[in-house]
C-alpha cells in the first residue's frame, strides 16, 4: 500500500457514511458502484435536512427573513462550488441538474447561435452518451456533423487522429476528463492546446473527475466544464457547468421563465445577466445546499492522500484481476481512475451482477451509457467496479471470492 495512503484512517471515513453499515441478503454491503454514483455522508445528509427544517424558502426575490436565509446558502454554495474547481468568480458557475443538462446547455445556447452547416463537432469514441446525443440533435438542427475521434486498443484517445480531425472545420472538441466506462484520464491540457491551436472550443465533462482529482479550470484550459454533484458526494439533480465569462456573456437563455428574466412584456422580454439567465424557474436549493456540503467534506480531507488510497485500491483490483482465470479487462491506459470494466469467460454481464448482488457486492453492468465505445471492442458491455474514498482492499478481496462462485455457478 502507498505510504500517503496508509495514513488515512478509514475506518472512520466510512463510518461518515451511513448506507455502508447496510446488510444486502445478508451480507455486508460492498459498494462498487461508485461511478454511478457514489454514497453520501453525514455532512451532507444533515445539510440538506437542516435546510428543509430551518430555512426553507425560494430565493433571491422575497422579503422576509428565511428567504434572506435561503438566499446566503444558496449562493454560499454557488461561491463555494465555483471556487472548488478553480473558478476566478462565481458568476461563471451556472446550476443545472447534472452534467446532462450542463451538456445539453452549452449545445443549445452556444451551439445553436454559432454553429453553421459544415461546421464539426469532436467527440471521442469513449464519451458517455450524454456528451454524443446533445451534439447530435443541435448538429441536426444548424446542419453540423459529429465526427468521433477513435482511440486505440488500450481504450485511449488517438492523439494523431485528432490532430488530423483538426486541421476541417472543427467548432468544437467534447471529451470526458475521465472516461465513466474505463477510467481513462484523457490527456485534457494537451487536447486544449491542440483544440486552441485550431481555433475550435473545449468542452470537457468532468462527472467522472471531480471526486477523483483536484480540478483547476483554468489550469486545464478548457472553454466549459460540466460535472455532478452526486458523483462527488453530493446530492443527485444538482451539478454545474463552468464557462469562460465572455462564452457565458454571449449566450443566449437556453429555458424560459421565471428568475432567469429582467422585464417582460408583450412588446418583448429582457434577460438576467449571467449566470442567473440560464436558469429558469426555482431551482433546487437544497440540492445547492448539499452540493456546497460535499465541497466542504472534500476540502476537509488530504487529497493526495485520498488520490494514493483509491489508486492502491483500483491497482489491487488489477493485480487481483491479472492472476484471476478467465478475465479480461478492458481499459488499459496508461492513467486510470477509479473505474475497473472487465468480461468473465464472455458470461452475460447481466447475470455476473445479479449473482454478486445475491453476495451483498453491488457493482454496474451493460453498456454503461456507452454504446459507440462497447461497439468499437465488438462486446455488448462489461462488468464495472468503480472505487472511491471509502472503498478497502477487503472488498476488493470480495468481489473475487465473488466472483470465484459465479464463475463455477455459470461455467
Amino acid at each position: 500500500m502507498n505510504a500517503v495512503a496508509s495514513t488515512l484512517d478509514i475506518s472512520a471515513l466510512r463510518d461518515q457514511f451511513p448506507i455502508l453499515a447496510t446488510e444486502i441478503n445478508g451480507h455486508p454491503l460492498t459498494y462498487l458502484d461508485s461511478a454511478a454514483t457514489t454514497q453520501k455522508p453525514d455532512a451532507v445528509i444533515d445539510a440538506i435536512s437542516d435546510y428543509y427544517r430551518h430555512d426553507n424558502a425560494n430565493v433571491h426575490r422575497a422579503a422576509h427573513t428565511l428567504a434572506d436565509r435561503a438566499t446566503s446558502a444558496f449562493e454560499g454554495a454557488r461561491k463555494k462550488v465555483a471556487a472548488f474547481v478553480g473558478s476566478e468568480n462565481e458568476k461563471q458557475l451556472v446550476w443545472t441538474r447534472g452534467t446532462t443538462e450542463a451538456i445539453n446547455l452549452v449545445a443549445y445556447a452556444w451551439g445553436g447561435r454559432v454553429l453553421q452547416e459544415g461546421d464539426q463537432i469532436l467527440v471521442s469514441t469513449l464519451e458517455h452518451h450524454s456528451n454524443i446525443v446533445p451534439w447530435q440533435l443541435v448538429a441536426a438542427r444548424c446542419g453540423a456533423e459529429v465526427v468521433p475521434i477513435r482511440i486505440t486498443d488500450a481504450g485511449e484517445i488517438d492523439l494523431e487522429e485528432l490532430r488530423r480531425l483538426l486541421k476541417g472545420p472543427a467548432r468544437m472538441v467534447a471529451v470526458g476528463h475521465v472516461s465513466n466506462a474505463l477510467g481513462t484520464v484523457n490527456p485534457v491540457r494537451e487536447i486544449a492546446k491542440l483544440a486552441h491551436e485550431a481555433g475550435a472550443l473545449v468542452l470537457f465533462d468532468g462527472a467522472q473527475a471531480t471526486a477523483h482529482q483536484v480540478v483547476d479550470v483554468r489550469e486545464l484550459g478548457c472553454d466549459f466544464y460540466a460535472f455532478s454533484g452526486h458523483k462527488m458526494y453530493g446530492p443527485t439533480g444538482i451539478g454545474a457547468l463552468w464557462g469562460r465569462e465572455e462564452l457565458l456573456a454571449e449566450m443566449p437563455p437556453w429555458q424560459g421563465g421565471g428568475e432567469m428574466i429582467d422585464e417582460v412584456s408583450f412588446d418583448g422580454s429582457t434577460f438576467q445577466q449571467i449566470p442567473y439567465r440560464f436558469e429558469a424557474g426555482t431551482p433546487d436549493i437544497a440540492g445547492a445546499v448539499g452540493l456546497g456540503a460535499a465541497v466542504d467534506f472534500l476540502n476537509g480531507l488530504d487529497r493526495d492522500a485520498i488520490a494514493a488510497h483509491e489508486n492502491d485500491i483500483l491497482q489491487y483490483a488489477i493485480e487481483r484481476g491479472d492472476d484471476f482465470d478467465g478475465l479480461t479487462r478492458y481499459g488499459c491506459a496508461s492513467q486510470v481512475s477509479g473505474a475497473f470494466s472487465f468480461v468473465l469467460n464472455g458470461l452475460p454481464s447481466a447475470d455476473v451482477g445479479m449473482l454478486l448482488d445475491q453476495q451483498g457486492i453491488a457493482l454496474r453492468t451493460g453498456h454503461h451509457c456507452t454504446q459507440p465505445l462497447m461497439s468499437r471492442f465488438e462486446i455488448s458491455g462489461t462488468v464495472r467496479a468503480s472505487f472511491a474514498l471509502y472503498n478497502t482492499r477487503e472488498e476488493v478481496d470480495r468481489l473475487f471470492t465473488g466472483l470465484a462462485k459465479v464463475r463455477t455457478m455459470l461455467s
